[in-house]
């Protein structure tokens, strides 16, 4: 283990892991490696939300009762 690797422990389901080594497996990749790319990318996704959240920021709000009423009125309710 490099320096820039740290050792964590831990706990997934059984069958999860059960699938998580058949796919180190055929693969030939390690464990380590399926999950430190599997949390790599859900980070990913996250940073992919947090931008989308951030440009709409200043976007105009809405409530649920205007929409709703704006739909009506346009008859599509």
């Amino acid at each position: 283990m490099d320096e820039q690797q740290k050792r964590a422990t831990i706990y997934l389901e059984t069958n999860l892991h059960k699938a998580l080594k058949l796919k180190a497996a055929e693969t030939d990749r390690s464990i380590s490696d399926l999950v430190n790319e599997a949390v790599r990318l859900s980070l990913k996704e996250d940073a992919i939300d947090l931008e989308a959240i951030r440009s709409r920021r200043k976007e105009p709000r809405r409530s649920l009762e205007s929409f709703i009423a704006e739909m009506t009125k346009s008859g599509l309710l």
